[in-house]
């Protein structure tokens, strides 16, 4: 995997940069060798942020933070994406079986909690690209949004599936 840093409002020095590639070559053994992780530093209201995209193919993995302490920051960002590559692992197994983009046998098992997986729990319809629901909802938990629009393959109408504030999610349908 190749790291590209981006510096905005931020002078990141060559020991930031040299730490920054240490950090992903961790991530690096998930993914084959041409992919790219896209590492974006700034300084934003005088915090400093740390935004990471991942693009395997088809499959996007995103990861930020906020914070006073820069080094923290990267451990943070490397900490999300391994645990959202490890919670995804299944699913994501299933749905690309053969994508030789990323190296499931290395990526961790997600430990098991007792807690149930949220689902849907309000259906909004309003008048107004291929996936379904479970997809979309993997999609926008990837890109760590509140939310993510998409065309219903199942309705075949165009929908947002959105994360509430109690932590469940909902799901937006289109009718005509």
């Amino acid at each position: 995997m190749k790291v590209i840093i981006t510096s905005k409002n931020l002078n990141a020095s060559d020991h930031l940069k040299e730490t920054i590639e240490s950090k992903f070559k961790k991530l690096g053994k998930y993914f084959s060798n041409d992919i790219n992780a896209n590492v974006t530093l700034s300084l934003e209201k005088g915090r400093q942020k740390i935004e990471t995209t991942i693009n395997a193919r088809g499959l996007i993995f995103r990861a930020e933070d906020t914070t006073n302490d820069i080094y923290s920051g990267v451990d943070r960002v490397v900490d999300k994406l391994s645990a959202q590559m490890s919670k995804f692992k299944t699913k994501l197994q299933k749905k690309h079986k053969d994508n030789k983009t990323i190296l499931f046998a290395d990526v961790p098992d997600y430990p098991d909690t007792d807690a149930e997986e949220p689902s849907v729990v309000r259906r909004k319809k309003f008048d107004l690209l291929p996936m379904s629901a479970d997809e979309a909802l993997m999609q926008m938990e990837l890109l760590e949004h509140t939310f993510f629009v998409f065309l219903n393959v199942e309705t075949d109408t165009v929908s947002v599936v959105y994360k509430r504030k109690d932590g469940n999610y909902g799901l937006l349908e289109t009718e005509y």
